[in-house]
Formats: structure tokens, sequence, C-alpha cells
């Protein structure tokens, strides 16, 4: 009897350590599967930030890409912190199984490179508006300059206008021109054959601007046939940018005031005029101050 009661106490106590065994194997099997569990989703989430600085790195480099200024030594700059992203982007790539705390550096890494980036985005946009600033100043001096430049070229023109306003203003004109052919004794003639002179006469106008002092006077008659009437071939004078036979010339002292005037062509020892229209030119100061005609039968 009391075997029996011995044997059945024995057996009641294994059957409790088989339960004991039992449940605690069962806690055992959940807390693997809770824990395996915990590092899928731990995995999974550091593998999601992996992901995400990997694609904010590739961002980065493509911005850096389009970061570019006109100041080589700073894009030499910008060229050397694009290397270090890229660079960061590669070692992020290669890791497979990354820890919170490599994540954690990642992004302090990042931070890092955003806030340079951004700096270089603020220095390149700073430098943009000075240049776009010195383009408009640019403009506007070459606006100025522009306007300068058409300011003198207007008074260049208007000095001129008013140097020949003032050179015809001070031209010489000869007024109550008349030229007839005379005899040896004076008297106006119009046959050839007792034509012993050709006279012309005329009044210098009255001119305050004209220079003053001696002058010479030319003059030039043409016969119908368009032939010269001279007495010498050196017989020339200024006339624009020429020099050109005369036939008569005289000096006169002008001081600014009318003054009559005379000049003759000698027929005397030149052969006979010949019938028809003459032509008479007067020159002073290298212009023709005035012009007339007489006829010859």
């Amino acid at each position: 009897m009391e075997n029996r009661e011995l044997s059945t106490s024995k057996e009641k106590r294994n059957n409790l350590i088989v339960i004991a065994l039992s449940v605690l194997l069962v806690a055992l099997a959940i807390l693997f599967f809770w824990q395996r569990n915990s590092y899928q989703a731990d995995a999974a989430l550091l593998k999601a930030d992996k992901d995400s600085i990997a694609t904010e790195l590739t961002k980065m480099v493509t911005n850096y890409n389009s970061i570019r200024s006109e100041n080589d030594s700073l894009n030499k700059t910008i060229s050397y912190a694009q290397t270090k992203v890229k660079d960061l982007l590669t070692e992020v790539e290669q890791v497979k199984n990354a820890s919170y705390k490599q994540i954690s550096q990642y992004r302090k890494e990042v931070t890092t490179l955003r806030g340079i980036m951004r700096d270089y985005i603020i220095q390149i946009d700073s430098l943009n508006q000075k240049n776009q600033r010195l383009m408009a100043e640019n403009m506007n001096v070459k606006q100025q300059v522009t306007e300068a430049k058409t300011e003198n070229q207007q008074l260049q023109v208007e000095k001129k206008k008013l140097e020949q306003t003032v050179t015809l203003a001070a031209q010489l004109e000869a007024t109550g021109l008349h030229a007839s052919g005379i005899s040896a004794k004076g008297k106006e003639m119009v046959k050839s054959g007792r034509i012993d002179k050709v006279k012309i006469d005329f009044i210098l106008s009255k001119n305050l601007t004209a220079k003053r002092g001696a002058k010479n006077i030319y003059i030039r008659i043409q016969r119908p046939d368009q032939i010269l009437l001279m007495k010498s071939e050196k017989d020339l004078f200024r006339f624009e940018d020429m020099k050109i036979p005369y036939s008569a010339m005289r000096e006169v002292e002008y001081e600014g005031s009318e003054l009559a005037v005379s000049i003759y062509w000698d027929n005397s020892k030149s052969a006979q005029l010949i019938p028809g229209k003459y032509t008479v030119d007067v020159f002073a100061d290298g212009r023709n101050i005035g012009a007339t005609s007489f006829d010859v039968k």
C-alpha cells in the first residue's frame, strides 16, 4: 500500500515536470518567433532607412550636376563636395545589413552634406544676383556711352552746320553784276570789231563777318564756243580743291562795307571776239560769288 502511494506521488511529480517543461518549451517557442518577427521588422525598417538615405544621396548627386557658377574656384569646391556625396552613396549601397548605429551615422553625414549643398546654392544665387546687377550696370554704362556718342555726333553735325552757316555768312557776294564790251573811248559796244576791252562792273556786298583786308578778285570769261579768254596758261587761282585758269584779276582792299569794283579784259592785243553769248564768272576766296553774260555781234 505504501509502495503504491509512493509510485503515484512519483508519477504526479513527473507529470508536473513534463507539464512545466512543455510550458517552458511553448514559451521559448513563442519568444523565438517574437524575436524573429521583431528582428525582421527591425531589418525592414533599417533597409527602408538605408534605401531612403540612398535615394536622398542620389537626388543630391543630380542636384550637384545643376549647380555651376562662373567662378572656377567655387566649381572645383562643388565638384569635390559632389564626389563626397557619390562616395557615401556607394558605401550605403554596398552595405547589406546596416545597423542602427550605421544608419544614424549616415543620417548625420547626409544632413551635413545637405547643409553644404544649400550653402553652395546660396553662394551661387548671391553671385548670380551680383552678376545680374553688374550686367545691368554694364548695360546702363553702355547705354550712357551710346547716348554720349549719339549726342557727340549730333554736336558734331550741329557744329559742322554752324561752320557751314558761318562760312556761307562770311562769303562775299557780287551784286549789280554787269559785263559789256567797250571801245577804246569807254563806250559800250556789241560789234566784235569795235570792242577794245570787256568791262565787268559789280559791287562787293556789305558783310561784317567776312575776312577783311586785301582780296584777289578773279574773272573768267568764256566765249560762245566754251573757250576761255586768257593771257597765259600760268594765270591760275585756287577754286575748291583745284587750280584753274582765269581771264583777269584785280586786288582790292575790303573792309566789310560795300565796295564798287571794275575789272577789265584787254582785248586790244587778242584776236577779234567771235559773235555770240559770252559768260562771265566772278571768284573770291576760292568761291564763285557771281555770274552774268553779254552778247557780241
